[in-house]
């Protein structure tokens, strides 16, 4: 996978370098749910005559693309939906949306996550500011800074024989499989993430870890590193817990699997074009 695969014309900042108009793009959130409309029989982010009669709040600046503003901020809590136009859980857009705009509205949910679940300090309690010139909010009070929250974590395409490993996590919908995951700990390398989450899911041990791409993934705060790997030893033993099966599959004999956008379907497709 090409690093390249996941850039876009986008360009974060945090002042805005192009004058305001009506054709600046908005993320607008009420919770979880981002604010779309129908265009063409498209689904597509609304611009500021869309959102004429809505009153925003938490309005910020998060970058351009194609010299277009673009903003991010929620709905007051009483509002009524603009003709066209309705919310929707973002995950859920991730095949409507262009991918591009999928992954600045990414962007825009953990940005305005970051601002909700700061406006206290969380060391002594006061509230905080925005910094001035960058993503952060500091306690005037006792200092402490705050950026917004990263989480990396791994995924992994395990082969053996010619055949992937593919496992169903017990919060997957039904029949869905996807390659083994999880989050770092601390002090870990992403080499020793990748061993200690392949043998804690499925009891197997893994060799010659290889390098594949990664994936930033707002659900809620990750980003996925991702890499290759070969069967070293072992048997197939799931917890039962996190992990209710899972097992070797061939490229003509696939489950369900995750959809085109997410990095595991990435891994998926490579081995499938290679085996």
């Amino acid at each position: 996978m090409s690093n390249e695969e996941n850039i876009t014309t986008f360009m974060p900042g945090v002042i805005s370098t192009y004058p305001k108009s009506n054709k600046d793009i908005y993320f607008i959130f009420s919770k979880d749910s981002l604010l779309v409309k129908s265009e063409n029989n498209k689904i597509v982010l609304p611009n500021l005559v869309d959102l004429k009669d809505l009153t925003l709040v938490n309005v910020q600046y998060i970058g351009s693309i194609n010299n277009i503003n673009c903003f991010c901020g929620e709905i007051n809590k009483t509002f009524i939906i603009p003709n066209k136009m309705n919310l929707s859980a973002l995950r859920a857009l991730a095949l409507q949306l262009s991918e591009e705009m999928f992954w600045i509205a990414g962007r825009a949910t953990q940005l305005v996550n970051f601002n909700n679940d700061h406006i206290y300090c969380g060391r002594c309690g006061a509230l905080t500011k925005n910094v001035s010139g960058e993503k952060s909010k500091k306690c005037p009070k006792c200092g402490l800074t705050n950026y917004p929250r990263i989480c990396p974590a791994i995924i992994v395409a395990v082969l053996k024989d010619g055949k992937i490993l593919l496992a169903h996590n017990n919060q997957f919908p039904k029949d869905l499989y996807s390659v083994v995951s999880g989050f770092l700990e601390v002090g870990e390398t992403f080499e020793e993430c990748v061993k200690r989450e392949v043998y804690e899911e499925t009891g197997l041990h893994v060799k010659n870890i290889k390098y594949f791409g990664n994936q930033p993934w707002p659900f809620p705060n990750s980003l996925m590193i991702g890499f290759t790997a070969e069967y070293e030893s072992g048997e197939i033993n799931v917890d039962g817990v996190e992990i209710g099966h899972a097992d070797w599959y061939g490229s003509n004999e696939m489950p369900v699997i995750p959809d085109s956008i997410s990095i595991a379907r990435k891994l998926i497709n490579w081995y499938s074009k290679n085996n």
